[in-house]
């Protein structure tokens, strides 16, 4: 199919958003945003420098005195208001998050929606941010409680999703009273300044929200994490980059908000409803191509249900529909760009190396694009590095197991703890190997676990705090306690 790009972006600016303004870089420079199913370029995006970051940080300050002193229920309503604005716009914000990321239009879709509930959900958050007033029993004083806004909040947000990782952190960073600059991913910007007018347009002051895309991600968020007014700093990326980010951030001893790498056990127990696990597997491997922290990639089976659930499943994989994502009817888009087509490739190979059989997949197909076919992979060795490594595309490792202990065992032998899935007709069998795993969700019988009212995050070396839920809005609010005797 010819993709028709100018008429896709029509609308969407693509300079710096800073104080309420489209701005062009002090630098002039620009870089491209490649569409992962053709391999062209779609259009050229402004690169931010540090002095154009210190222009957001100043005008996240002036925004912070307006914001910060904005009553919850005014917060709530502008929150409220960039939901309605999201939804008028879902079909079109969807085209550009598929055109630049590469995901079904089905996917993207439901990214949309998914995305714009952040705003719902941290809209009745602003007005149940709660304090005390407790007698002291030693003093006899009064302990008064009460939570204000933490300051100027960093966010650097992924490409794999452009639109749900931005509003995950946007939402709450509002609802408490914060300012944010924001530094979404190279690959994806487009998204990010298709949706920044809206939240100008519900009545978010200029300000508040500063955009600014860079080529130059690690110097500009170096630069600014040295900043003293920065006072949170979230990201949704790799662990290696997490890492780097929380050893900046100690210098001026800024709160770090971590949601990294993944590496998620699919465990299907010998009583588990082979359909309801297969259908499972499907959502839980392939929502965004597998591209996702909370993909399945470890799948442990029950020796006795072993071939025929690897059997369906190959049979679900290998009827998937490959494509431009653009395309109505396509399961499939493209990775996000050669180098993860590559390392997808090679995992597969070193598993088929050490012995994995092949089911379905295992290849890139003919013609432009990243495209990588799903793949399931049975007899995986558990040395092999399709196991070890979190694959991050449409690749399944299937391995059998015999007792409970065993599979709890395998699952937990991971640096990484962010999701687990677990199959099981006994409820309380499947909550009591739940509360075994090292993680920090599980989707039980259910192959889908992320919604904005719960708290997504994950323990050792998937990060930090939490995104979502009431716990959510706490990454932004500092406890502030007042001794007063009446």
């Amino acid at each position: 199919m010819t993709t028709d790009y100018a008429s896709l972006l029509a609308g969407v600016h693509t300079d710096l958003w800073i104080d309420g303004n489209w701005c062009l870089p002090h630098s002039g420079e620009r870089f491209e945003v490649i569409d992962p199913a053709t391999e062209r370029p779609i259009t050229t995006v402004a690169s931010a420098s540090s002095e154009d970051c210190r222009a957001a940080l100043d005008a996240a300050e002036r925004g912070l005195e307006t914001w910060s002193r904005k009553s919850p229920r005014e917060r709530g309503e502008a929150l409220r208001k960039a939901w309605e604005l999201m939804m008028r716009e879902h079909e079109r914000l969807a085209r550009i998050i598929t055109l630049e990321n590469g995901k079904s239009l089905s996917d993207a879709r439901g990214e949309v929606a998914y995305a714009a509930e952040f705003f719902r959900w941290n809209a009745e958050e602003a007005v149940r941010i709660c304090g005390r007033i407790s007698h002291a029993p030693q003093s006899g004083a009064r302990i008064m409680v009460h939570h204000k806004p933490a300051g100027i909040a960093l966010l650097v947000t992924p490409w794999n999703f452009p639109a749900a990782m931005a509003t995950r952190k946007i939402g709450p960073a509002l609802a408490a009273g914060c300012s944010v600059v924001i530094k979404p991913a190279s690959a994806t910007p487009l998204t990010m300044l298709a949706l920044v007018p809206l939240l100008a347009e519900a009545g978010v002051p200029p300000g508040v929200v500063n955009v600014v895309p860079s080529r130059r991600s690690r110097q500009v968020v170096a630069d600014m994490l040295a900043d003293l007014r920065v006072r949170v700093v979230s990201f949704t990326g790799s662990t290696e980059v997490g890492r780097a980010l929380i050893s900046e951030a100690a210098h001026n001893v800024v709160r770090p908000c971590m949601e990294l790498g993944g590496n998620a056990p699919f465990i299907v127990l010998d009583d588990a409803d082979l359909d309801a696990a297969v259908e499972g597997a499907m959502i839980a491997k392939m929502r965004n191509m597998g591209e996702a922290c909370t993909a399945a990639n470890r799948f442990y089976v029950h020796q006795s249900l072993l071939a025929e659930f690897s059997e369906k499943f190959a049979a679900r994989m290998g009827a998937l529909k490959t494509g431009n994502g653009l395309s109505e009817g396509v399961s499939v888009g493209p990775l996000i760009d050669a180098a993860a087509r590559e390392r997808v490739a090679s995992l597969v190979a070193d598993a088929v190396r050490r012995g994995a059989r092949l089911l379905t997949g295992g290849r890139a197909p003919t013609g432009p694009g990243f495209f990588y076919l799903p793949t399931v992979l049975t007899d995986v060795a558990a040395d092999a590095a399709v196991v070890r490594d979190e694959i991050f595309g449409p690749v399944a490792a299937i391995q059998a197991f015999r007792t409970d202990e065993e599979v709890v065992r395998l699952a937990n032998a991971c640096e990484f703890g962010l999701t687990a899935y677990v199959f099981s007709r006994d409820l309380s069998r499947g909550l009591q190997l739940s509360e075994r795993l090292e993680v920090g969700m599980v989707g039980l019988n259910r192959g889908l676990v992320s919604d904005p009212a719960a708290p997504f995050g994950g323990v050792k070396l998937s990060g930090l705090g939490r995104e979502g839920g009431s716990e959510g809005i706490q990454e932004y609010l500092e406890t502030q306690y007042i001794a007063v005797r009446w």
